[in-house]
């Protein structure tokens, strides 16, 4: 494994790929405990997702996103 002082000499790109790769690893249990969520914050994911159920057709696929981003 690269030392870390390594990986950050990568390119931004690069890192972004690899900060990406290394969230998607994690389970559905660690990602949940990883970041926390104040009420504001959750009151705005509220929000986005009661938007999302509204016009479901408007999303775009995490693949596309990725894409877009050079990401893969």
């Amino acid at each position: 494994m690269a030392p870390v002082s390594d990986l950050l000499q990568l390119p931004q790109n690069e890192r972004l790929a690899l900060a990406i790769a290394l969230w998607d690893s994690l389970d559905d249990e660690a990602r949940d405990g990883a970041l926390p969520i104040d009420s504001a914050l959750c009151a705005q994911l509220d929000r986005r997702w009661a938007a999302h159920l509204a016009n479901p057709g408007a999303a775009v696929p995490w693949d596309e996103v990725r894409s877009q981003l050079g990401l893969g």
